[in-house]
């Protein structure tokens, strides 16, 4: 598994073009015997595979494997896939004897094009009774925050004139963006400390003297709570609508060109023991209630565990001060630390499904916390 994390490391292939990656795991599955299927719910670098009875619970494994532009692995998915496919095969070991069923799920596209959720809306969670995966961080922690985010795009729309001979004949769309800045700015104070928002102007017109007619800007939403997550979209919908008003300009808010991604739901019960099996190799999990929430991103698990029980806990592979989505993050995550957080992952993830198989009241504390929760969402209709 930890040859496998470094050629996955060093294939370094972006979202929806995995190939090399995908295909190399599905090598190493076939080599042991397993069927794996590729090209799944419609993604060609999507794979599913399984083992177990046919009868009882199913869990899923999930496996991500691409990688950043400029950075490759700076997020350390190489480890995630070899975790979670060393987990499924030790699974498979003993596959026969597991009162149910686990699935290893390639997942493609997390890096900005929610590959779960596409997945999802394919049916690839539809029968099935729990998710996990591990990620690597610069500490352990069991729940560590991970928040929504949407996608924006506001387009506005002017009058393009001279803008010296004659620009009171025009009506400027990059006022109505330089405006719609600074209202998004002046929101920031009477935000939620958890919400982020953050953008860049896309387009705002090609030469000084010429009025605008064409100006764009582009913003990530984020929010570590899905109602605040909607509030915060609407406050967004009603400054874009003002900005036009005041410049005399036409708009069109454009949300989510990919699928957005939804703060996680940890499923108490199954985070505690993935805390517990953690333990008994010498890694102290951390909590929320300790770790800097400050330190927050999104991810598309957070769609998959609003649907069905999940966790997605991290894994040191770095120190704490090592932020991801960095060069240093990515030599972390193809050295000594992350190699141990592979086989500290897979294991991990391997003892946790099987206590989830095994046992009855984890079972049923896992479903009714998830209940407990707000159960099963709609996922896809939520912001409609």
């Amino acid at each position: 598994m930890i040859a496998l994390s470094h050629r996955i490391f060093d294939y370094a292939e972006e979202a929806f073009a995995e190939i090399e990656s995908a295909a190399d795991i599905v090598a190493v599955l076939r080599a042991k015997g397993i069927n794996a299927r590729t090209g799944v719910y419609g993604l060609p670098t999507a794979f599913e595979a399984e083992t177990g009875s046919g009868s009882g619970p199913t869990l899923v494994i999930l496996a991500e494997y691409d990688a950043l532009p400029g950075i490759g692995h700076g997020c350390g998915h190489n480890i995630i896939a070899a975790a979670a496919v060393g987990a499924f095969l030790a699974l498979a070991t003993v596959g026969e004897e597991l009162p149910g069923r686990i699935l290893l799920l390639g997942t493609p596209a997390e890096e900005g094009g929610n590959g779960k959720e596409i997945l999802a809306r394919a049916g690839a969670f539809a029968d099935v009774d729990a998710a996990i995966m591990v990620h690597p961080f610069g500490y352990d922690a069991a729940d560590h925050p991970f928040i929504g985010r949407r996608i924006v795009r506001v387009r506005y729309t002017g009058v393009a004139s001279h803008a010296s001979s004659s620009p009171f004949m025009g009506r400027n769309a990059l006022d109505a963006v330089a405006l719609n800045y600074q209202a998004v700015a002046f929101l920031r104070q009477h935000m939620p400390p958890g919400d982020r928002i953050h953008g860049i102007i896309v387009a705002g017109g090609d030469r000084p003297n010429i009025v605008p007619a064409d100006a764009e800007l582009e913003y990530y939403l984020r929010s570590p709570a899905i109602e605040t997550l909607k509030d915060l979209s609407q406050r967004f919908d009603e400054i874009a609508a003002g900005c036009a008003l005041a410049t005399g300009t036409g708009f069109e808010v454009i949300w989510d060109p990919s699928p957005y991604s939804l703060p996680i739901r940890f499923n108490g019960p199954l985070t505690a023991r993935w805390a517990v099996r953690q333990a008994e190799i010498g890694r102290t999990v951390l909590t929320r209630a300790v770790v800097p929430s400050e330190l927050a991103a999104s991810t598309d698990f957070g769609n998959v565990s609003a649907r069905i029980p999940g966790i997605h806990p991290v894994i040191q592979v770095s120190p704490p001060g090592v932020a991801l989505h960095t060069a240093e993050f990515a030599d972390f995550a193809s050295g000594e630390g992350g190699d141990r957080a592979v086989n500290d992952g897979a294991g991990g993830l391997a003892l946790t499904a099987a206590d989830f198989l095994f046992d009855s009241d984890l079972r049923q504390a896992v479903e009714d916390d998830f209940q407990a929760a707000g159960g099963v969402l709609d996922v896809e209709n939520y912001f409609a």
